[in-house]
């Protein structure tokens, strides 16, 4: 398995699971929290298990990954999840909706008496375009999540690749210094 593909399937199971259950996966409302938190979650998990220090690069891979298969377990659990549950989120809906006005609660009630008379294969039809939002939304802030995983927990410093060499000692002899006799440097004769 590839070293990228294990941190990014748990932390896309872990979004795409948190991002299906009905009222949980209200949360992604607020930023997209899910998402990113699995993107971080897979981020985390790859810097933990790589050997060298990761970049921004592997960031945002892990976290497209996560969120592809965040975006699968979200569309195939969360539809048949939201239309089972779909009248319990309803009704929460309208009490919440209720405390904006009458006029509001009484347009919700209205949209949710036509939701309530849909068949199933019907409310499925109707919720396929909203996950395909979802399930994009859910991968490019998972990509994020990567890239913000990468500058949050990578402390390990690049191991020195492309430096140059350190200049040649004055003098001309190895490990000679300015202030070592008999090198002919500043402090010799003294």
């Amino acid at each position: 398995m590839n070293d990228k593909m294990k941190p990014a399937l748990i932390g896309g199971v872990a979004l795409g699971i948190l991002s299906a259950i009905p009222l949980v996966g209200a949360l992604n409302i607020c930023c997209c929290a899910w998402a990113i938190l699995g993107g971080l979650l897979a981020a985390n998990m790859y810097i933990k298990s790589s050997p060298t220090p990761a970049r921004p690069a592997d960031g945002a891979v892990v976290g497209v990954l996560a969120g592809v298969i965040g975006a699968a377990v979200y569309i195939i659990v969360g539809l048949p999840l939201g239309i089972m549950a779909g009248n319990a989120t309803l009704g929460l809906m309208g009490s919440v909706v209720g405390m904006a006005g009458p006029e509001a609660a009484e347009a919700f009630r209205q949209q949710a008496a036509i939701m309530q008379g849909q068949s199933v294969g019907q409310q499925l039809i109707a919720s396929i375009p909203m996950a395909l939002i979802g399930a994009v939304m859910l991968v490019i802030f998972a990509t994020v999540g990567g890239l913000i995983g990468v500058s949050v927990f990578e402390k390990r410093k690049d191991g020195g690749a492309g430096m140059p060499p350190p200049p040649p000692s004055f003098g001309g002899q190895p490990g000679g210094s300015y202030t070592s006799p008999g090198a002919g440097g500043f402090g010799a004769g003294a």
